[in-house]
């Protein structure tokens, strides 16, 4: 079931707390796998993007500065791109200067975390590993850490 859990310009849906998340694993474009099991401690956004896709596009920045401002202490954002080759995600991430883990990834792949229907799609872990939000389009800086602020422990 999902209902609105905070309405902060963008729309940032919630969903009761699921037993356990699935836990996923993918590897990034440096060969280093990234693990839902590693964060332990701090809030995951998964984000399902595309290198073509304009609202993707827009969210980017807010992405990369979130990552730069948590990653440190409470939040990290791992990127899947749902794109046709990994050049043109390599070339993307180099031009944008992304500074947080991207996956070329695929849909099959993306069923480890959840359903993606509608790009962007992201998913929001809470510190203990638990899936506690997502939001299907495009997702902002203030929208995340107003989230994540409003349920803390």
């Amino acid at each position: 079931m999902r209902w609105p859990a905070r309405v902060l310009g963008v729309l940032l849906l919630g969903t009761t707390t699921i037993a356990s998340a699935q836990s996923f694993v993918f590897q990034d474009m440096q060969g280093q796998p990234q693990r839902l099991a590693d964060y332990r401690g701090k809030w995951v956004l998964v984000n399902f993007w595309a290198t073509w896709c304009p609202p993707c596009l827009e969210e980017i920045p807010d992405l990369v500065d979130l990552h730069r401002t948590h990653s440190k202490k409470d939040l990290v954002v791992i990127g899947i791109a749902l794109d046709s080759s990994e050049k043109s995600v390599r070339q993307f991430v180099n031009r944008f200067k992304v500074n947080y883990p991207v996956v070329v990834g695929d849909y099959d792949q993306a069923e480890q975390v959840g359903e993606v229907t509608v790009l962007p799609t992201s998913y929001l872990y809470n510190p203990q590993g638990e899936l506690v939000s997502y939001q299907q389009g495009m997702l902002t800086r203030d929208s995340v850490e107003s989230y994540i602020k409003g349920n803390r422990p």
